[in-house]
């Protein structure tokens, strides 16, 4: 039986290495994976970060010095836009950016040149933060264009600044018993959600001055003033809080309501005494002008209504628009009263004229009067209510004549004579009102304009 023996496979290109050679190789490997690593630098800042911070070490659950004192934690606000104010929904809409200050001294590290150090969203989320809301909001949210809008900055003794830029809808109480004339009082509530007064206290940090406006400019009102203040808000089931407010005033301007609302109420009205001068038989024309009048006043007072609340109380600008609408109201009615006593005036004088013998179809004259030169003037009337007024006016042209023996003295009209007067006589109506009606009006606005502007 023959041995075979196997003999491993001779490879001549295969050279061993060198200890020293190996080691080098070794060192050079790692200082590449090395220069890789920094070049990853948000990985590696990152884990640096949270060990310099000693993050791990703590629970942030629980807030700073847990157990003893309230924490303080001090509030900067900059209010960058104040974007819009609904009268309809009662609220305002305001972007600002919210800064906190607190001291948490878990997270102080050494540091040779006393620098802080800034960080983005990623690294909030780890730590303790306070838990500020805002009272009343309907809609808020945190701006995240380009990131979110977050700033975190740590200084080496603890002390924090957290940055963050909101949007928030806030309600408003806004009283409309003097709009558009009105002044409104709005507020801004910040306070923490779970941190009562022993364990939280919020405050403005820098005073007065801890509030700051950027140049804000709104359509239809003037801000005339911007100031913080505190106070504290008391929860029958967790008790008190710390309650900081931003709060602004502000004023309407009144011009946009002069051409939309006041000046267009003022034409109708004075346009509504045009009636006045047309002839009382021309009843078209009256007829259609004060329809006219009315629904353009009608259609104004929705317009004004649409856009306000439905509040239960009266507002300044219904006050004038009533009022204005009364007044172009009471010029219809003037007319119906003017062409119904002209009406019986002329039924009256007929019958007269059918009872006295005379032909009905006698000429009338454009004044309505009935003339006749054949009727004989008693120089003793019966009484001033039969006398024509007509046939007074015929008279007029002649000369006044001094009293003589037998005339009757003329006595004094009583306050019910002048009104029969005044219905037997219809075109006075008109005369009355052309004077009476601009007069009213007129005093209204003056005591209007000096109890609301």
């Amino acid at each position: 039986m023959r041995h075979v023996r196997w003999w491993p496979l001779h490879r001549p290109n295969q050279r061993k290495m060198h200890p020293s050679l190996a080691y080098a190789a070794t060192r050079s490997s790692q200082r590449i994976d090395y220069k890789l690593k920094r070049k990853d630098s948000t990985k590696s800042l990152l884990i640096k970060t949270e060990q310099l911070l000693r993050i791990e070490d703590h629970d942030f659950a629980m807030r700073p010095g847990f157990g003893g004192s309230a924490i303080p934690v001090g509030i900067d606000v900059q209010v960058e836009s104040l974007d819009s104010i609904s009268e309809v929904n009662m609220d305002f809409t305001m972007t600002l950016y919210l800064r906190h200050y607190w001291k948490d001294e878990r997270l102080a590290f050494p540091s040779s040149n006393n620098l802080s150090r800034t960080f983005d969203g990623r690294l909030i989320k780890k730590i303790w933060k306070p838990d500020v809301f805002f009272v009343h909001s309907k809609r808020s949210f945190i701006h995240d264009t380009t990131m979110e809008n977050i700033m975190l900055r740590v200084y080496p003794d603890g002390n924090i600044l957290y940055s963050v830029r909101i949007t928030v809808t806030s309600l408003c109480s806004m009283d409309f018993s003097r709009f558009p004339l009105d002044t409104q009082n709005c507020s801004l509530e910040l306070e923490s959600y779970a941190y009562a007064e022993n364990d939280l206290m919020l405050y403005w940090k820098n005073g007065n001055d801890s509030l700051r406006t950027d140049e804000i400019a709104l359509s239809q009102f003037f801000i005339e003033e911007f100031h913080p203040s505190h106070g504290l808000a008391l929860y029958s089931s967790t008790g008190w809080y710390n309650r900081l407010y931003i709060n602004f005033i502000l004023r309407r301007h009144i011009f946009f309501f002069m051409l939309q609302t006041y000046f267009p109420t003022m034409l109708m009205v004075v346009l509504s005494w045009v009636s006045f001068w047309i002839d009382r038989r021309a009843v078209p024309a009256r007829v259609s002008l004060g329809i006219t009048t009315v629904l353009t006043m009608s259609t104004i007072i929705t317009g004004v209504s649409a856009s306000m609340p439905q509040v239960s109380y009266v507002k300044a600008v219904d006050i004038y628009l009533w009022t204005s609408f009364l007044f172009v109201f009471l010029s219809v009615i003037e007319y119906a009263a003017v062409n119904y006593f002209t009406t019986k005036e002329e039924m009256k004088k007929l019958e007269q004229l059918k009872l006295s013998g005379y032909d009905a179809s006698q000429a009338m004259a454009f004044d309505g009067c009935f003339h006749d030169e054949d009727i004989e003037l008693s120089a003793f009337p019966l009484s001033d209510l039969n006398t024509d007024t007509c046939m007074s006016s015929q008279n007029s042209t002649t000369p006044a004549l001094p009293p003589v023996l037998g005339t009757r003295l003329r006595r004094r009209r009583s306050i019910r004579q002048s009104v029969n007067h005044i219905m037997s006589n219809s075109y006075k109506i008109d005369s009355y009102s052309r004077i009476f009606f601009p007069l009213a009006y007129f005093l209204f606005n003056i005591i209007y304009w000096s109890i609301y502007s």
